[in-house]
């Protein structure tokens, strides 16, 4: 007699799936549950920790940033290598304000925010109809072009960069900025890719020519996409410098690329909470392995392969297959 295992959704996931139909205070936790975690761990007991770890959970929070914008990018089909791009023009406009016009925080942070994602939109905006693997270059290129003019040109303070700028008031302070605007991107990107606008962004993906036969200006969507994503990254960008009271080439740095890809694939994409996920393994993996010395880089990569090969759906992916579904074996005629 042949078996085979059979996946069969929980009675309560198959009542709440899109008609909401909740009848106990027990569905409702059990709905809930998953978003207030987040919630809780970041903002009720990340304060409780030593500074040093605060000070790695808040490198992770900006990773975390980066690889939640990268994750709205590729919803549109738009894979990009280069997040510094968005992280190293957020921190120059936010340094630029602070450092020739004295600018508060409260004032630098928004206006690079906004200011650095139209600034990326406005430079990708000529590329956009590439697809693959050519507007990825693109996005890879830029930030080393920005790298090689400020070095030529000597703007911006040059190699040197700008320094002495506004910190924030305290090392809390700061961490509640980054987890705050982490929870707003999660959460907004979220319910922004489950409405009927990204039903459209995912088709555009899925099927990019059958959008353009509804009459639709797929252009124009990933405009709005690409300016959502890069402004999440120039908020990280902004964030930092402020932090770390400099601005400079350092930001165009390829780690602002790299590991938000890497914690996107470890994850899971498409989810948004899979790269926040992935991106809390990673950095603080990275941490721990940093007693290693020169070993780190050969453990952290085996526990990168072995993340990759175990789970190629992305760790997101099976910890929500196993929340919403439960297995039993079943026998085939």
């Amino acid at each position: 007699m042949k078996r085979r295992k059979e996946r069969i959704d929980r009675g309560i996931k198959a009542r709440s799936e899109d008609i909401f139909a909740l009848t106990s205070y027990r569905e409702m936790l059990y709905l809930l549950f998953p978003r207030a975690v987040p919630v809780v761990i970041l903002l009720g007991l990340t304060p409780l920790l030593s500074p040093y770890w605060q000070e790695v959970l808040i490198s992770t929070a900006v990773y975390a940033l980066l690889a939640i914008s990268w994750d709205m990018l590729i919803c549109a089909g738009l894979v990009s290598l280069g997040q510094s791009l968005f992280y190293g023009i957020g921190s120059y406009i936010a340094g630029a304000l602070n450092y020739y016009w004295h600018w508060s925080p409260l004032f630098t942070i928004p206006v690079a925010t906004v200011g650095g994602g139209l600034l990326c939109t406005i430079l990708l905006l000529p590329v956009l109809r590439l697809r693959g693997i050519y507007f990825a270059m693109v996005t890879l290129v830029l930030p080393l072009m920005f790298l090689r003019l400020v070095e030529a040109t000597r703007i911006l303070g040059g190699t040197e960069g700008l320094t002495g700028l506004t910190p924030f008031p305290g090392q809390l302070t700061a961490l509640y900025v980054i987890q705050l605007g982490l929870l707003c991107a999660l959460f907004g990107f979220r319910r922004i890719i489950n409405s009927d606008y990204g039903l459209i962004v995912r088709g555009i993906n899925d099927n990019d020519r059958a959008v353009m036969s509804a009459g639709l200006n797929i252009h124009w969507y990933k405009a709005q996409v690409l300016f959502l994503g890069a402004s999440v990254g120039a908020f990280t960008g902004a964030f930092g410098t402020h932090l770390d009271m400099f601005a400079g080439m350092p930001g165009f740095a390829l780690d602002y690329s790299i590991m938000p890809l890497a914690a996107a694939v470890v994850g899971g994409t498409g989810t948004f909470a899979g790269p926040m996920l992935g991106a809390f393994i990673l950095v603080p993996l990275s941490e721990i392995l940093r007693a290693l010395g020169a070993l780190r880089i050969v453990f952290y990569g085996l526990f990168l392969v072995i993340f990759v090969v175990a789970l190629p759906e992305g760790i997101f992916h099976y910890l929500q297959r196993k929340y919403h579904q439960f297995e039993r074996w079943v026998e085939v005629e």
